[in-house]
């Protein structure tokens, strides 16, 4: 009677899905413990883990397991040692890439990494060999119904703000 047992479809359909969440789990974790490394465990002061814990909560990961990833990341916890590494290289046709990668194994990652590349008729660069041709810029997306023009650009000359412009019924400022 090889496969009439009711448990064992149900069996073989939770571990799909057991094996996905963990993954996803997995990743939203290493994330929460990056952004509480770098900025602090309180989500009021920290803006990239207060997305991370809103990223986790939408892919229904569990407040203890949130909290044990923040604690991983102030060092109150053992474990935590994820950290974030930036590869640079050429894809096809000789485009320039970088990747930002958050890792707990250096040594596993690099050759990783290269192994895409080359797969995909890339090279891994060496560090800074296409970094020269990017620029990191922030953009906030502000509905103009929050604020008016003037207040806004005022705020964002004295913040630094690179460009203030308006698009449709939004502002978007560039730093």
């Amino acid at each position: 009677m090889a496969g009439h047992s009711h448990w064992a479809g149900i069996k073989h359909k939770k571990a799909l899905i057991d094996n996905k969440r963990g993954k996803l789990w997995s990743k939203l974790s290493k994330a929460i413990i990056v952004a509480a490394k770098i900025g602090g465990g309180d989500p009021e002061a920290n803006v990239r883990l207060r997305t991370a814990i809103s990223d986790a909560k939408a892919g229904n990961m569990p407040n203890d397991t949130i909290e044990r990833a923040i604690k991983k990341g102030t060092g109150e916890l053992e474990g935590g040692n994820v950290e974030e590494l930036l590869y640079e290289g050429y894809g096809p046709n000789g485009v320039a890439v970088m990747c930002d990668i958050m890792t707990d194994n250096r040594n596993r990652t690099a050759p990783e990494i290269r192994k895409i590349f080359e797969l995909h008729d890339g090279k891994l660069g060496s560090t800074n060999c296409v970094a020269w041709m990017f620029e990191r810029k922030g953009l906030f997306i502000i509905g103009a119904d929050q604020t008016d023009e003037e207040r806004l650009m005022e705020l964002a000359m004295e913040a630094g703000a690179e460009d203030v412009r308006q698009e449709g019924d939004k502002f978007e400022l560039l730093c």
